[in-house]
């Protein structure tokens, strides 16, 4: 069942959405963005006359109550963005008679699922590897299971809206969906549109297909760099992790920052992508600083010989000008991660670079372009980019598992996977 083909008229609807906002040291949100990623999909419940109940995290709580991290604090927000009067449930587990007396077009907040230990399903205060923990790990998944039914018997719907958090599966992300069969359970319109355009990346990508995959380590996007290398025409490594693949090819990287353990995975990679015929392209100048600092001395040096006392911080012109032929003559993107230093202004220059790139060919040669992952989304945000490129993922790390190729448990439970 698809949420436009639903009427939720008469309904009780129980929506998963991600309000993991941030807040000033006074409570209030100094960013909305989620909350107005998600109005499509409450208003849609509203419209058609349906009962919404809304529930989500809040930073990471681990299972104990933080009022610093209550949802209470955001209610007079979505009630804004709404346009109706919010209720808010101060316990999730006894919210029986709030639910119970919503009217059709009314709706409801539960408080922060992650105040309850049973929302994660993880043992608390046991020491993992122990006998102790493993029963203790039987006895929390009762726990999670009683506490994702509490939650659907408040409503008659379930949906999920929270792309960001369907890598795990928790109590209101997966395992909730149990309760539902599957006329009565679906993914909301965010979720469906991150979906999609990830499915458009992975399994209908248009060649020549670049995925551009920066940061500042190999060991975190090692998985998703090797599933890629079955799909991709050019991969482009840049960011920090590209040091240690000129380390493992015998590259003098002065400080750069490396993972020596990496290093024959590096080699790996590059050997994969050789026999597969996927163009592999590293950065062949870098902008050296001599400190870690945004008022470092600058200076731009060829990668495999950067002096004692610097480290690579930034692509250069050269690097950029080839990736940029690159990027212009594809028409699948997926760009995850910065090329430089971006949280310094004076090394934020190529990840901006990359961002005009990957904009100017959706807009021109109608290339079809995903862009996740914080630096790069903030990149395409400061430079106005955002909406010249085809979707913008919020989902950082649940986008990296499914490019992976994994398994999300939050779209695996709705679509019976």
């Amino acid at each position: 069942m698809t949420i436009e083909q639903f009427n939720f008229a008469g309904k009780k609807a129980i929506v998963r959405v991600d309000f993991n906002v941030p807040l000033d040291e006074q409570g209030n949100v100094t960013d909305d963005t989620r909350i107005r990623g998600a109005l499509p999909t409450l208003k849609k419940v509203l419209a058609d006359g349906g009962a919404l109940i809304m529930m989500s995290h809040m930073g990471k709580p681990k299972g104990k109550v933080k009022p610093e991290l209550s949802l209470s604090q955001i209610v007079k927000n979505v009630s804004n963005a709404l346009g109706v009067e919010v209720k808010f449930a101060p316990d999730c587990a006894k919210a029986d008679e709030a639910a119970a007396a919503l009217k059709p077009g009314e709706a409801l907040l539960l408080e922060n699922l992650r105040f309850y230990p049973e929302e994660e399903g993880k043992p608390v205060g046991v020491e993992k590897g122990t006998p102790e923990y493993d029963e203790a790990k039987k006895e929390m998944k009762k726990k999670q299971k009683a506490f994702a039914e509490k939650l659907a018997s408040y409503a008659d719907v379930y949906v999920n809206d929270a792309f960001g958090t369907a890598h795990r599966r928790h109590a209101s992300t997966a395992v909730i969906a149990d309760s539902f069969d599957a006329d009565h359970k679906m993914l909301g319109y965010l979720m469906e549109k991150e979906v999609k355009a990830i499915d458009n990346v992975l399994k209908n990508a248009q060649h020549p297909f670049t995925a551009i995959i920066g940061g500042s380590k190999v060991s975190s996007k090692l998985g998703v760099i090797k599933n890629l290398l079955d799909k991709v025409d050019n991969l482009i490594i840049g960011g920090g992790m590209g040091y240690t693949f000129i380390k493992a090819q015998g590259g003098h990287i002065g400080e750069s920052l490396h993972e020596d353990d990496l290093m024959p995975e590096a080699l790996n990679v590059m050997k994969t992508a050789k026999e597969k015929g996927v163009n592999l392209s590293l950065s062949v100048a870098t902008v050296a600083g001599d400190k870690f600092s945004n008022d470092a001395n600058r200076k731009v040096v060829d990668i495999f010989n950067i002096p004692d006392g610097w480290e690579g911080m930034d692509a250069s012109e050269k690097s950029l000008e080839e990736w940029k032929k690159i990027i212009l003559s594809s028409k699948t993107i997926l760009w995850n991660g910065p090329v430089g230093v971006f949280e310094f202004e004076n090394f934020a220059h190529g990840t901006g670079e990359i961002a005009k790139y990957v904009a100017e060919a959706t807009q021109k040669n109608g290339a079809f372009s995903l862009v996740g992952g914080g630096d790069s989304v903030a990149a395409v945000n400061k430079f106005g980019l955002a909406d010249k490129v085809s979707y913008v993922s919020t989902g950082g790390g649940a986008m990296l598992e499914a490019i992976e190729g994994k398994v999300l448990p939050g779209v695996a439970a709705i679509k019976g996977e």
